[in-house]
């Protein structure tokens, strides 16, 4: 992605240009002396003409010129009569010198417009490259301080330099780039006020010996150029420039506006999330609310008239309802704080057979038929999680098991090179192929009717599973039930000095 500055047409070697001219004529005049017995002053005169093309094919102009001018001198001293001096005896020699004179300068001027031509269409092919390339590498970049590297490197090979590029917020009004001088400091902030190119050829501060060109269109300034050297006839390069701030500005615009389209989203999800969750306080609340009201208030007025029996249901009622709130309200407080994206996990080395054997010991008291028959191997890798979250994951799958399935439950773990696999498996109705993915969905419940919950309990293991890199996924099970299946990966295991 580079390309060269116009040379100027003086050429960039004026020695060496000199020293070919010299070497031009003189392998000219040589030969023609040489040849001399041979041939006629018209042969030696092409001779000269050779040199001349030769000269405007690898010369400037002025180079060529003075070859041009030099040659028709050589021609008349040293082989047109009288030779040795510059006078012309013959009216048709002196005729002949002139057109050869004219015909050499037409040759090098045309030459010299032919090649400058060449030039300007090298580079702007060179130009429109650089263009291209930067286009393409700018369209995969997101980050600000990669695209202001894309082009401080464009602006560094296009032109000399030095130049610099900087965003809005790099230069406050008060102060500018630490490592840029006064006036590039005071033209940047120009530049981006008064939202116009700066510097020759622009009618603005023609004065300056650099282009200040702004980043974006009036309103929408994100930044400014400085490029080095600018000369007022260089329209094109100028136009180069600002081709260049052109792209960058858009892709700066680009990722600004994804920045900000992203936060409104996220600002949005939030606020679906909060809806939904005051929905869910209002309407899955409310009952068991006024369930544990009503037996605590029985209790409260009628506790003498109630028999011992009815005391014990009324209590069993309360204990009930509130650890539904209380299993309700959690699920929820994790699951606002998995989808805020505000708080990283603390993650810690765990033993999964700890994780799957303090679950056991906890939701057994829930099932007193001991349906739940697990299968963990011996000598499981450490797995990186929380453990909190991990056992939240786990507990509220074989809930959902206990609750809609009447037959055996399955617990397997399994390891593979870098996964941990952990199998939940029941015999209840099962899933539906077209509710697989609606019933990890906040507030969604599968066809199971008499269900009772917010429905928040897998889209929270959803949501456990995706925070530790992972997933959860759900499929039918031959001969009827469900499997969940939760994938997580696997670190580089830690040493014993990573354990202490």
């Amino acid at each position: 992605m580079s390309t060269t500055p116009l040379p100027p047409d003086q050429g960039q070697r004026p020695l060496a240009d000199w020293l070919t001219v010299f070497l031009l004529l003189a392998a000219a005049t040589l030969s023609g002396a040489l040849l001399d017995p041979y041939v006629s002053l018209t042969s030696q005169a092409m001779l000269y003409v050779l040199v001349i093309v030769i000269a405007a094919y690898r010369l400037d102009w002025v180079p060529s010129a003075v070859c041009a001018i030099g040659a028709v001198t050589a021609l008349n001293f040293f082989f047109v009569p009288p030779r040795f001096t510059f006078e012309v005896e013959s009216r048709e020699h002196l005729i002949a010198l002139v057109v050869m004179l004219a015909v050499a300068l037409v040759i090098s001027h045309l030459a010299a417009g032919l090649r400058r031509e060449s030039r300007h269409a090298t580079l702007s092919e060179q130009r429109a490259r650089q263009l291209q390339a930067l286009a393409t590498e700018l369209a995969n970049t997101t980050a600000p301080d990669e695209i202001m590297a894309l082009g401080q490197r464009a602006l560094d090979a296009a032109f000399a330099g030095p130049n610099s590029v900087t965003l809005t917020q790099d230069v406050p009004p008060q102060s500018g780039p630490a490592d840029g001088p006064d006036s590039v400091r005071d033209g940047l902030r120009c530049c981006m006020t008064e939202c116009a190119v700066l510097g020759p050829g622009t009618g603005r501060w023609p004065g300056l010996n650099a282009w200040y060109l702004p980043l974006g269109d009036k309103g929408h300034v994100m930044g400014a150029a400085c490029v080095q050297p600018a000369l007022a006839s260089d329209t094109d390069g100028r136009e180069h420039a600002q081709a260049l701030c052109a792209l960058l500005a858009q892709t700066v615009w680009r990722v600004r506006l994804a920045a900000t389209v992203q936060a409104a989203q996220i600002e949005a999800q939030r606020q679906q999330l909060q809806s939904t969750f005051l929905a869910a306080v209002s309407h899955d609340l409310r009952t068991p609310l006024a369930a544990i009201v009503g037996a605590a208030s029985s209790l409260q007025t009628q506790h003498d008239k109630l028999s011992a029996t009815e005391q014990e249901r009324l209590l069993g009622s309360i204990a009930s309802e509130a650890t539904y709130l209380s299993t309700l309200t959690e699920n929820t407080l994790q699951l606002v704080r998995l989808t805020s994206l505000q708080q990283a996990l603390r993650k810690d080395w765990e033993s999964l057979e700890e994780v799957v054997g303090t679950v056991l010991a906890r939701v057994r008291q829930r099932d007193p038929g001991r349906r739940i028959k697990s299968k963990v191997p011996l000598g499981l890798p450490l797995i990186k999680a929380d453990p909190v979250l991990l056992a939240q994951l786990i507990s509220n799958l074989l809930d959902n098991a206990l609750q809609y399935s009447d037959g055996e439950i399955e617990l397997n773990v399994s390891a593979t090179a870098h996964t941990l696999v952990i199998a939940i498996k029941d015999r209840g109705p099962g899933i539906a192929e077209a509710e697989q993915d609606l019933i990890f969905e906040p507030y969604q419940r599968g066809d199971q009717s008499g269900a009772r919950g917010a429905g928040l309990g897998l889209a929270l293991c959803r949501a456990i599973a995706v925070a530790h890199g992972g997933s959860l996924t759900v499929k039918r099970r031959n001969g009827g039930g469900s499997s969940f299946v939760t994938t997580l990966p696997l670190d580089e295991q830690p040493t014993e000095q990573e354990l202490t």
